[in-house]
């Protein structure tokens, strides 16, 4: 077992180990070509960086106004026959826009449920199994300047849809 702990530890330094030394065996400008690298993915932030302050700025306010618990209670009722809880109704929402919004709202369940309730573990496992479509979406489709998304919303959605059963029916065999 502490052979495997030494290999996680060494792992990504080994990975750049061997990237940096590949290149100079290629007699390729490493540092160049990093620095390079950097000013791209330095412009990349500075141009989504607005798309970035307006989704948090939006979910904030949502959260803030009490209006995703409001629909969190209209869509519970609809949700409860599938068994989802409207507790999780914010959540499955937010996390189509925000990680980190996601996050607030799973520990606040935590906080009044516990980690090891029903709730806890559903929510666990639906943010491991679920991702930030719209923001995802936005960012990265504006920075390589994608105009048309074709099948991607419908599928994030759907895998999306997945998740959330998956972590319901999992959640449920567990406790």
């Amino acid at each position: 077992m502490k052979l495997l702990g030494y290999l996680s530890e060494l792992t990504i330094p080994l990975i750049i180990f061997y990237i940096v030394g590949y290149g100079l065996l290629q007699k390729k400008q490493v540092y160049e070509y990093f620095i390079s690298g950097a000013e791209e993915g330095l412009r990349v932030v500075l141009r989504i960086l607005p798309t970035l302050v307006g989704l948090m700025v939006g979910v904030g306010i949502l959260r803030a106004s009490g209006f995703l618990d409001f629909l969190g209670v209209l869509l519970g009722r609809a949700a409860g026959s599938l068994g989802i809880s409207a507790e999780l109704i914010p959540v499955i929402l937010v996390r189509m826009f925000s990680s980190s919004a996601a996050t607030g709202l799973c520990l606040d369940i935590f906080k009044e449920y516990g980690p090891d309730s029903l709730l806890g573990r559903t929510v666990s496992i639906m943010m491991s199994s679920t991702e930030t479509i719209f923001y995802t979406m936005s960012v990265y489709f504006m920075a390589v300047k994608v105009k048309k998304t074709r099948y991607t919303l419908a599928g994030a959605l759907l895998a999306t849809l997945a998740g959330v059963a998956a972590s319901v029916f999992l959640a449920g065999k567990m406790g």
